[in-house]
């Protein structure tokens, strides 16, 4: 194992590690906190990143890579599904 996939895989679990509390939170609060502007592109960007380091052999890297875009996945999945709910919630408020 090279020293960069060491490197690269502790860095992402640090980010991945990052992100349960939010997840966390969106899911006990059923909020939507993170921007889709923010999540599309980083998920998108990573799941990219994870195929670049397997072409590389990198296949530390490629798993944590894929795991913290399935992280921000899942963040992107939280904003669309409860902005869903909040919307049906308001149609059936009594005026």
């Amino acid at each position: 194992m090279i020293w960069q996939d060491v490197l690269i895989s502790i860095t992402n679990i640090i980010f991945s590690a990052a992100l349960i509390p939010q997840i966390y939170y969106g899911h006990k609060q059923k909020i939507g906190a993170i921007q889709l502007q923010t999540s599309i592109p980083t998920f998108l960007g990573l799941y990219a990143i994870a195929f670049a380091f397997f072409t590389l052999h990198l296949y530390l890297s490629t798993i944590l890579s894929i795991v913290a875009g399935t992280l921000w996945f899942i963040l992107f999945m939280q904003r669309l599904v409860y902005a869903k709910e909040k919307i049906s919630e308001n149609k059936n408020e009594v005026i």
